[in-house]
């Protein structure tokens, strides 16, 4: 119970605090300090019938402690001290634009891209340091110091606490958006609860961003992918959409994901987040309908102009059953230090029965490549087309 209550809490009371302080460092603390207060007194008192309101009025408490004991911040003092934070149990509404404001924050463009993704992590999530080691791959202390220059970065370059003026904010959201995104894929064949956590980021912006249509985009995108975790890899080795036991999707997950799509096709413009989901929803549909997925690539293309995007309108054209026309479409792409130009090549040659040709393109894959699962399933490949 009290885990659940850390995961529903944790960002909103951060965010309460780093907007009152405006110390990013010292609300983290104080908000750990409430959080262990809690672990300590709910189960001998019981959990208080608002569990945000009392974390929050803890952590207030906490602050004027610390302000008090170290005789600074006196004008931070007055603002602390107010008629809620005087009784604990009291209920206090949510203010949710604290939290926009704190995602906001973390990923100002200011800050590097992976010190974006490592404070998101930590400030809404509430991930320890050590955990976003272990996800990124890196050193504890590597992930230390990340997270301390982002913080500092904060500080020094007067980075502000709020939500942009309309004029930035469709720039500003694409920074956010592409920034959850890319914990989602950190996690898609990583760690699962870096799948997870973006998961409850975008549910959390959804509902912080109603009338935006591109956040319900990508919620709807990381669920219905989210949806197939346990059936994308069978005892460790990757299994493809086609051989995936449907048995083992989330069927709800991936309803929610539809209603999100139906809503979002409904609206006058659509982004490029909106037109993937739509193509994920009916990736999960029996059977697939490739040249309505084709279509939805054509309108991504023009949206994005990426040859990721390219690439993969390819594979779908294959697979609406033109590989040849696909194979054409590869060879025209400058993406050659991207794995997956050359395992999609190696595929479209190997059904066009130019093993050798598969061959030297799966190979060059599987130099590329950066997870186990893939290059076991690449070298099953090619000792498939009789090369060891």
């Amino acid at each position: 119970m009290i885990d659940q209550v850390f995961h529903d809490e944790w960002g909103r009371v951060l965010a309460s605090l780093v907007g009152l302080l405006g110390d990013f460092d010292l609300a983290e603390e104080v908000t750990q300090e409430a959080f262990a207060a809690a672990v300590e007194r709910w189960p001998r008192d019981g959990m208080p019938r608002n569990p945000g309101a009392w974390l929050t009025t803890t952590a207030r408490h906490r602050a004027i402690d610390r302000i008090r004991r170290d005789q600074v911040l006196a004008t931070k003092l007055r603002l602390l001290v107010t008629p809620e934070a005087e009784e604990p149990m009291t209920a206090r509404p949510a203010i949710p634009d604290e939290r926009l404001e704190l995602i906001f924050t973390c990923c100002h463009p200011a800050l590097a891209v992976e010190a974006q993704v490592a404070l998101t992590l930590r400030a809404l999530g509430g991930l320890s340091t050590e955990d976003l080691g272990r996800a990124f791959l890196v050193p504890t202390e590597t992930m230390k110091r990340r997270l301390t220059r982002a913080k500092t970065k904060i500080r020094t370059a007067g980075i502000p606490f709020r939500v942009p003026p309309d004029h930035v904010l469709p720039e500003r959201l694409a920074t956010v958006l592409r920034v959850i995104y890319l914990i989602f894929n950190q996690g898609y064949l990583g760690p699962d609860e870096l799948g997870a956590e973006a998961v409850r980021l975008g549910r959390v912006l959804v509902a912080l961003m109603p009338d935006e249509p591109e956040p319900a985009g990508l919620l709807a995108l990381m669920l219905c992918h989210h949806a197939r975790r346990a059936a994308r890899t069978r005892g460790g080795d990757l299994v493809l959409l086609e051989d995936q036991d449907r048995a083992l999707w989330d069927q709800a997950m991936i309803g929610e994901g539809r209603e999100l799509v139906r809503r979002g096709l409904a609206r006058p413009t659509r982004g490029p987040y909106a037109v993937q989901a739509a193509i994920a929803v009916l990736q999960t549909e029996e059977p697939v309908d490739w040249p309505q997925v084709v279509a939805l690539y054509d309108e991504l293309v023009i949206l994005t102009g990426s040859p990721v995007v390219e690439l993969n309108r390819a594979a779908a054209i294959a697979s609406a059953g033109e590989p040849g026309r696909a194979l054409d479409l590869v060879d025209g792409l400058d993406l050659d230090g991207y794995p997956y130009l050359h395992s999609t090549r190696a595929d479209l040659l190997r059904r066009l029965g130019r093993t050798d040709e598969a061959v030297v393109s799966y190979r060059r894959a599987l130099e590329l490549v950066p997870s186990d699962p893939e290059r076991r399933f690449l070298q099953r490949r090619i000792e498939g087309l009789g090369a060891g």
